[in-house]
């Protein structure tokens, strides 16, 4: 498993958001970027993976901005990965899909990957941003 530097900013740019608006208003793009020292035109394409996955919402004009489409308790970190395009696989036989295993039938390993992708998914699925903000 590698998150690249999409999912890393994904995550730093949604945490800063949600720190950001926590009076429910809209966050210029602007705002973020200057904040994560992320490029503006590299995190609109984040965002707008992030808001075609449901994680984010945006107003346009004066005063507009991004927001989250869900309450904070119900984003969790694999929402945040799955939406800005990032996987949790660990290697490739891991979800029993057997892509580029030579031995599928017979791979003991196969079933140690799976259960360490179980254990990811799971710490992804149960982190939310209010958790993470604290």
């Amino acid at each position: 498993m590698r998150i690249t530097t999409k999912g890393r900013y994904a995550l730093r740019a949604v945490l800063a958001l949600a720190e950001a608006s926590s009076a429910g208003q809209p966050v210029p793009i602007k705002y973020l970027a200057e904040r994560e020292d992320i490029s503006p035109e590299f995190l609109e394409q984040i965002f707008y993976r992030l808001r075609r996955g449901g994680v984010i919402s945006s107003v346009r004009g004066p005063g507009g901005g991004f927001y989250f489409s869900r309450p904070l308790d119900q984003i969790n970190l694999l929402d945040i990965l799955e939406a800005s395009g990032e996987g949790l696989d660990i290697a490739p036989c891991n979800c029993g899909k057997n892509e580029g295993c030579s031995t599928p039938s017979t791979c003991l390993a196969g079933g140690i990957w799976r259960e360490l992708h179980g254990q990811v998914q799971s710490y992804a699925e149960a982190r939310t941003l209010a958790d993470m903000i604290g």
